[in-house]
């Protein structure tokens, strides 16, 4: 017994007598022969067929209403529906009715690293994509170098970068390209002449060849620290204590032409550099301190004694001149007959007028 079916717009239907496919109706009315059946599908969402797509596609007819894509090993796709992102194909073969949605597809080869697919970043970072991306950030003041499979690769500079997970090892391996410091604290170095002593010691440097710093050297700063080392042994070993003293402000210099070369194998450049501290050990330093202190006494002796001469002189010279004029020795005289005044209180005068002529006869010019 026949029967009559509609078919919808934006449905499709599939014919099967006894579940073998027979044809395929679009929208209208149709009749079907007994033991026909038909499967609807709507044409807004993909084609998961019931049956084998392979022997479905055999029918022209079929096949010009299905927009096939076929994802191979070590490959993805992702499906926009009308400009829109909506997911990512894995490895397989998939169907979509043509018609009612616009489906796009870029496939991505993930045998590479890098992405040079025509994706946009929004879609990159969308989470259906983290399971197949790898990214690496490179800070503003920073540098990178790319290793695949442990080879140098290329530089990177500072941004945000997406690579392809696959079986390829990848690394990226930072360096800072701000100015730093390096210090040797407490490095103990004997001088000329045996004297043990500690110096603490700093340089600042920049990273000027990332190449050089991470590919044609390993741990840099270590190298660079015992550079510093053997400079500053290399210096002070030649001095004696009492050189080294008189002479700490050269330390840097040496020290920096000494590093100059071998800094910039290392694709470093060294900024400045000096002492921060020279630690005497405690013996010595009381040592140094006693002959200091002694130092200094005999220094203020000299000064004494030459304070002393100076005065002894000067009244050598005030004598000689009261000794040549006696208005001079009278007026010196007065002077300290005035300084004793200011400490008395009073005065009790006696001696039946005399004391007027012995005070006359102090300050008269010529009494005696």
């Amino acid at each position: 017994m026949m029967k009559r079916i509609r078919i919808n717009a934006g449905k499709i239907g599939l014919v099967f007598k006894n579940d073998d496919y027979k044809r395929v109706i679009t929208e209208g009315n149709y009749w079907l022969y007994p033991f026909e059946t038909v499967v609807q599908y709507d044409m807004s969402r993909p084609f998961y067929p019931a049956i084998e797509l392979n022997l479905l596609l055999r029918d022209e007819a079929l096949a010009k209403h299905l927009q096939i894509v076929e994802v191979k090993d070590n490959e993805i796709a992702l499906q926009y529906e009308d400009m829109n992102f909506k997911g990512v194909l894995t490895p397989g073969k998939y169907a979509f009715w043509k018609g009612v949605v616009a489906y796009s597809f870029v496939k991505a080869d993930l045998s590479k690293i890098e992405i040079t697919e025509a994706i946009d970043l929004l879609a990159i970072k969308r989470k259906e994509l983290v399971p197949f991306v790898r990214v690496c950030k490179v800070e503003s003041f920073e540098n990178a170098v790319l290793f695949v499979d442990n080879k140098a690769e290329k530089i990177l500079g500072p941004g945000e970068y997406y690579f392809w997970k696959n079986a390829k090892e990848v690394a990226v391996s930072r360096v800072d390209l701000r100015q730093s410091q390096l210090e040797v604290s407490g490095q103990e170095i004997l001088t000329k002449d045996k004297a043990a002593l500690r110096v603490n010691f700093y340089a600042q440097y920049k990273v000027t060849d990332v190449t050089k710093a991470v590919v044609d050297n390993k741990d840099f700063q270590k190298q660079l620290y015992v550079f510093m080392q053997f400079a500053l042994r290399e210096f002070i070993g030649t001095l004696t204590l009492d050189e080294l003293l008189e002479s700490k402000e050269t330390i840097s210099q040496y020290v920096m032409n000494s590093l100059k070369a071998k800094a910039e194998d290392l694709g470093v450049e060294i900024k400045g550099c000096g002492v921060r501290d020279i630690i005497l050990p405690g013996d010595m330093k009381e040592i140094m301190n006693q002959v200091l202190i002694a130092q200094k006494k005999a220094q203020a002796n000299v000064i004494t004694r030459r304070e002393e001469t100076a005065s002894t002189r000067s009244l050598l010279n005030t004598a000689k001149l009261m000794e040549e004029n006696e208005m001079l020795f009278k007026l010196k005289e007065m002077e300290y007959v005035e300084k004793i005044a200011e400490k008395i209180g009073e005065i009790t005068v006696s001696g039946n007028g005399q004391v007027l002529d012995q005070l006359r006869g102090i300050f008269a010019p010529g009494a005696k």
